[in-house]
Protein backbone atom coordinates (compact mmCIF):
# COMPACT_ATOMS: atom_id res chain seq x y z
CA UNK A 1 0.00 0.00 0.00
CA UNK A 2 1.00 3.57 -0.58
CA UNK A 3 -0.20 5.23 2.60
CA UNK A 4 1.53 8.46 3.67
CA UNK A 5 3.85 8.57 0.69
CA UNK A 6 2.93 11.91 -0.85
CA UNK A 7 5.80 13.16 -2.95
CA UNK A 8 5.78 14.90 -6.30
CA UNK A 9 8.15 12.96 -8.54
CA UNK A 10 7.84 15.59 -11.30
CA UNK A 11 7.84 12.85 -13.95
CA UNK A 12 11.52 12.07 -13.43
CA UNK A 13 13.72 9.41 -11.92
CA UNK A 14 15.23 10.03 -8.49
CA UNK A 15 18.71 10.98 -9.74
CA UNK A 16 17.31 13.25 -12.46
CA UNK A 17 15.01 14.96 -9.95
CA UNK A 18 17.84 15.49 -7.43
CA UNK A 19 20.11 16.95 -10.14
CA UNK A 20 17.35 19.22 -11.41
CA UNK A 21 16.52 20.51 -7.92
CA UNK A 22 20.22 21.08 -7.15
CA UNK A 23 20.62 23.09 -10.37
CA UNK A 24 17.47 25.10 -9.69
CA UNK A 25 18.57 25.78 -6.10
CA UNK A 26 21.99 27.02 -7.18
CA UNK A 27 20.35 29.21 -9.85
CA UNK A 28 17.98 30.64 -7.25
CA UNK A 29 20.89 31.42 -4.93
CA UNK A 30 22.88 33.09 -7.71
CA UNK A 31 20.06 35.05 -9.37
CA UNK A 32 17.73 35.53 -6.35
CA UNK A 33 14.68 34.85 -8.57
CA UNK A 34 13.86 32.23 -11.20
CA UNK A 35 10.92 31.59 -13.50
CA UNK A 36 9.58 28.03 -13.52
CA UNK A 37 6.43 25.92 -13.27
CA UNK A 38 4.43 25.96 -10.07
CA UNK A 39 4.99 22.26 -9.35
CA UNK A 40 8.76 22.63 -9.66
CA UNK A 41 8.72 25.78 -7.53
CA UNK A 42 6.85 24.00 -4.73
CA UNK A 43 9.30 21.10 -4.87
CA UNK A 44 12.22 23.55 -4.89
CA UNK A 45 10.83 25.35 -1.85
CA UNK A 46 10.87 22.11 0.14
CA UNK A 47 14.39 21.45 -1.10
CA UNK A 48 16.01 24.84 -0.45
CA UNK A 49 14.42 26.00 2.82
CA UNK A 50 16.38 23.47 4.97
CA UNK A 51 19.55 24.35 3.07
CA UNK A 52 19.16 28.05 3.87
CA UNK A 53 18.43 27.20 7.50
CA UNK A 54 21.63 25.12 7.57
CA UNK A 55 23.59 28.08 6.16
CA UNK A 56 22.81 30.24 9.20
CA UNK A 57 25.45 28.33 11.15
CA UNK A 58 28.76 28.87 9.36
CA UNK A 59 30.81 25.80 10.23
CA UNK A 60 32.84 23.43 8.11
CA UNK A 61 30.32 20.67 8.68
CA UNK A 62 27.35 22.78 7.56
CA UNK A 63 29.28 23.94 4.48
CA UNK A 64 29.99 20.32 3.54
CA UNK A 65 26.38 19.30 4.07
CA UNK A 66 25.13 22.18 1.92
CA UNK A 67 27.72 21.39 -0.77
CA UNK A 68 26.50 17.79 -0.87
CA UNK A 69 23.06 19.13 -1.83
CA UNK A 70 24.07 21.92 -4.22
CA UNK A 71 27.29 20.61 -5.88
CA UNK A 72 28.30 24.20 -6.75
CA UNK A 73 31.10 26.00 -4.90
CA UNK A 74 30.09 29.47 -6.07
CA UNK A 75 26.51 28.99 -4.89
CA UNK A 76 27.73 27.74 -1.50
CA UNK A 77 29.96 30.78 -0.99
CA UNK A 78 27.17 33.18 -2.00
CA UNK A 79 24.78 31.37 0.32
CA UNK A 80 27.07 31.53 3.34
CA UNK A 81 28.37 35.08 2.75
CA UNK A 82 25.33 37.05 1.53
CA UNK A 83 22.09 35.20 2.02
CA UNK A 84 22.76 33.82 5.49
CA UNK A 85 23.49 37.37 6.72
CA UNK A 86 20.15 38.66 5.43
CA UNK A 87 18.06 35.80 6.80
CA UNK A 88 19.85 35.53 10.15
CA UNK A 89 16.89 36.75 12.20
CA UNK A 90 14.13 35.21 10.04
CA UNK A 91 12.67 32.02 11.56
CA UNK A 92 11.74 30.47 8.21
CA UNK A 93 9.88 31.19 4.99
CA UNK A 94 12.87 32.32 2.97
CA UNK A 95 11.19 31.96 -0.43
CA UNK A 96 8.10 33.41 -2.06
CA UNK A 97 6.13 31.97 -4.97
CA UNK A 98 4.32 34.47 -7.23
CA UNK A 99 2.02 32.89 -9.82
CA UNK A 100 2.13 34.46 -13.26
CA UNK A 101 -0.45 32.55 -15.26
CA UNK A 102 -0.27 29.68 -17.71
CA UNK A 103 2.34 28.90 -20.37
CA UNK A 104 1.14 29.28 -23.94
CA UNK A 105 2.46 26.00 -25.32
CA UNK A 106 1.11 23.45 -22.86
CA UNK A 107 -0.97 25.59 -20.45
CA UNK A 108 1.28 24.73 -17.51
CA UNK A 109 0.93 26.96 -14.44
CA UNK A 110 3.98 29.24 -14.31
CA UNK A 111 5.41 31.31 -11.46
CA UNK A 112 8.39 33.15 -10.03
CA UNK A 113 10.15 31.78 -7.01
CA UNK A 114 12.33 34.31 -5.25
CA UNK A 115 14.20 34.90 -2.04
CA UNK A 116 12.03 37.04 0.24
CA UNK A 117 14.67 39.49 1.50
CA UNK A 118 15.88 40.42 -1.99
CA UNK A 119 12.75 41.92 -3.53
CA UNK A 120 12.99 45.63 -2.72
CA UNK A 121 9.47 46.41 -3.97
CA UNK A 122 7.87 43.94 -1.56
CA UNK A 123 10.08 45.10 1.32
CA UNK A 124 8.93 48.71 0.85
CA UNK A 125 5.28 47.66 0.86
CA UNK A 126 5.58 45.63 4.07
CA UNK A 127 7.35 48.48 5.88
CA UNK A 128 4.56 50.89 4.92
CA UNK A 129 1.86 48.44 6.00
CA UNK A 130 3.56 47.79 9.32
CA UNK A 131 3.77 51.50 10.07
CA UNK A 132 0.07 52.11 9.40
CA UNK A 133 -1.38 49.37 11.58
CA UNK A 134 -2.04 50.26 15.19
CA UNK A 135 -3.56 48.25 17.98
CA UNK A 136 -6.75 49.50 19.49
CA UNK A 137 -8.32 48.11 22.57
CA UNK A 138 -11.85 46.79 22.48
CA UNK A 139 -12.91 49.33 25.09
CA UNK A 140 -12.31 52.26 22.75
CA UNK A 141 -14.02 50.64 19.79
CA UNK A 142 -17.18 49.86 21.81
CA UNK A 143 -17.27 53.39 23.19
CA UNK A 144 -16.95 54.83 19.70
CA UNK A 145 -19.72 52.56 18.47
CA UNK A 146 -22.11 53.58 21.28
CA UNK A 147 -21.66 57.32 20.82
CA UNK A 148 -24.09 58.43 18.15
CA UNK A 149 -23.42 61.64 16.33
CA UNK A 150 -26.14 63.59 14.56
CA UNK A 151 -25.72 63.80 10.80
CA UNK A 152 -24.38 67.12 9.60
CA UNK A 153 -26.76 68.96 7.31
CA UNK A 154 -25.34 71.74 5.20
CA UNK A 155 -27.52 74.60 4.01
CA UNK A 156 -28.13 74.48 0.32
CA UNK A 157 -28.32 77.65 -1.74
CA UNK A 158 -31.00 77.49 -4.40
CA UNK A 159 -30.19 79.35 -7.56
CA UNK A 160 -33.05 79.91 -10.03
CA UNK A 161 -32.32 79.57 -13.70
CA UNK A 162 -33.34 82.48 -15.99
CA UNK A 163 -36.55 81.98 -17.94
CA UNK A 164 -36.12 80.93 -21.52
CA UNK A 165 -38.73 81.61 -24.21
CA UNK A 166 -39.61 78.72 -26.45
CA UNK A 167 -40.34 79.80 -30.00
CA UNK A 168 -42.06 77.38 -32.39
CA UNK A 169 -40.53 77.23 -35.85
CA UNK A 170 -42.52 78.87 -38.60
CA UNK A 171 -44.25 76.53 -40.97
CA UNK A 172 -44.67 77.67 -44.57
CA UNK A 173 -48.22 78.13 -45.86
CA UNK A 174 -47.95 75.37 -48.45
CA UNK A 175 -47.31 72.78 -45.72
CA UNK A 176 -50.25 74.08 -43.68
CA UNK A 177 -52.56 73.60 -46.64
CA UNK A 178 -51.27 70.07 -47.30
CA UNK A 179 -51.68 69.10 -43.64
CA UNK A 180 -55.38 70.19 -43.69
Amino acid sequence: MRHNKKFNHLGRTNTHRQAMLANMASSLIKHKRIFTTTAKAKALRKYIEPIITKSKEDTTHSRRVVFSYLQDKNAVTILFQEISQKVANRPGGYTRILKTGNRLGDNAAMCFIELVDYNENMLKDTKKKAAKTTRRSRKKSTEEATTVTAPVVEEAVIVEAPEVEVVAPEVPEKEKEQAE
